[in-house]
């Protein structure tokens, strides 16, 4: 039987395989490795520096990168979730406060038909009490005009905003709208999507017209608030089937447009068609700059640009603390339609259908009566009738006492109605200012007093007994 052969015959006792590997490796391999040192260094090129070794090229310390520029892009780098919008202009007008000209009217005509003197500080807070009861005047500078939809459509500081929206503010002007039942809805859908901010149902995300909803209310509403991303965060998914069925009962309805301008006259079934045929054939010319535009009060407190309402809100803060404006409009008015403002306690402004005026004739050439009403008035502030009665005809005991009232009733009468004695609307009694003629009141004047009275009337307010006919 041969022998089993034995590779390794020809090396010597003292090598074994594992050291004649490693020997090969770290003789042949090595030497491999210095001729391929030794040829790069000869064929650099002078003044170039050689590159470390691979092997050690992870023990060297690494150089500090400069991210400055790379943060700065990232920095600036226009987010998706970010829409870039310009801030809101402010309104930068004039904004006055008007009384209503029907309400006025009726105001005038009871004063006229009584003979007491009213409040002109009360009078004017009563016109701002109710957004029925006065009009907004809106005056615009030169330079920053106000913009209006029509003639007497929507009105906004900013033209882009009413270009957006101007089918959503005028198509009632230029359509009739119709809404149809159509047949229910089928299918089975567990949940649905609701937008948080308004309450809208927007139906399951996977129906046909969630996406179109969801834009469309997003740009009618939200765009100018935040971006589409941010809108998107504040949808929910509700999966109450009361809710869902609420949705069903909505989705049925079926909105149709019919132009009111047109003959034969055309129908469209979505809002998107309709828009378009009202860009294209009404809207070119119906945005246009107007200087001053006066709306209702009831008007200023829902307009569609938020910058006006709120400086119609803090204008009317400010009036309803200080009426100045208002008072000087009321008192001219009041005087184009006959009626007489005077200064008294104070200085506060009253109006009254009878011109004041101080009593100049000689206590002896009047009668004892007259005489005892005018003492009797200096002497006590705001004394009313039943006061003075009493303290005139005394407890009314004696025979002469019913002759005597009448007379003094009369005399009394003859007083107010000639401007000699006030009546004031609370009851009250006094005597007019020495001065008989009384100076057309300035808008300094009149806002001095507004600011005078201001406190008074915080505490004392005198109750204007008038009807309103509210609109």
């Amino acid at each position: 039987e041969p022998g089993a052969t034995n590779h390794y015959d020809h090396y010597t006792k003292e090598e074994s395989p594992t050291e004649l590997r490693g020997g090969d490796r770290d003789g042949r391999h090595k030497d491999r490795a210095f001729r391929s040192r030794e040829r790069r260094k000869h064929t650099q090129r002078p003044g170039s520096e050689s590159k470390p070794d691979r092997r050690h090229r992870d023990r060297m310390p690494k150089k500090e990168v400069a991210r400055g520029r790379d943060t700065d892009r990232a920095n600036h780098r226009p987010s998706s979730d970010r829409v870039a919008q310009a801030p809101p202009k402010p309104f930068e007008g004039t904004i006055r406060f008007l009384p209503r000209q029907s309400l006025l009217e009726n105001v005038v005509a009871q004063i006229k038909s009584g003979s007491v003197a009213y409040s002109l500080f009360v009078l004017a807070r009563l016109f701002l009490e109710k957004p029925g009861r006065y009009e907004v005047r809106l005056t615009a500078k030169t330079e920053a005009p106000l913009y209006q939809l029509g003639e007497n459509g929507g009105i906004s500081v900013d033209r882009e905003f009413l270009e957006r929206n101007a089918f959503r503010f005028a198509q009632r002007d230029f359509y009739q709208v119709n809404v149809v039942e159509s047949d229910p809805i089928k299918g089975s859908f567990s949940n649905v999507a609701r937008c948080r901010l308004s309450g809208t149902l927007l139906g399951p995300t996977n129906h046909h017209a969630y996406q179109p909803q969801l834009r469309g209310l997003y740009e009618q509403r939200f765009s100018r608030r935040m971006s589409f991303a941010d809108y998107q965060r504040q949808i929910e998914i509700v999966s109450d089937p009361a809710v869902v069925e609420r949705w069903k009962e909505e989705a049925r309805k079926i909105t149709t447009y019919t132009t009111l301008r047109e003959q034969p006259p055309l129908t469209f079934s979505s809002a998107a068609e309709t828009e378009r045929h009202f860009r294209s054939h009404y809207f070119p010319a119906l945005v246009h700059s107007v200087k001053d535009v006066t709306v209702g009060g009831t008007s200023s407190r829902s307009l569609a640009d938020r910058v006006l309402n709120r400086a119609i809100e803090q204008a009317w803060v400010r009036e309803t603390r200080s009426p100045s404006n208002i008072m000087q409009e009321l008192a001219s008015r009041l005087r184009q339609n006959g009626l007489h403002i005077f200064r008294h306690r104070r200085g506060m402004l009253f109006v009254s259908p009878i011109r004041v005026r101080a009593f100049v004739h000689e206590q002896a050439g009047v009668s004892p009566l007259v005489n005892a009403i005018f003492e009797a008035v200096s002497a006590r502030a705001g004394i009313n009738r039943k006061q003075l009665f009493e303290t005139l005809t005394g407890n009314g005991a004696s025979e002469d006492a019913e002759p005597r009232r009448l007379a003094l009733a009369s005399d009394l009468r003859w007083l107010i109605s000639e401007g000699y004695v006030i009546e004031f609307n609370d009851g009250s009694l006094d005597l007019p200012r020495t001065k008989s003629k009384q100076p057309r009141q300035s808008a300094e004047a009149l806002a001095a007093s507004a600011r005078a009275v201001d406190t008074l009337a915080s505490t004392t307010l005198w109750p204007l007994q008038l009807i309103w006919r509210e609109p």
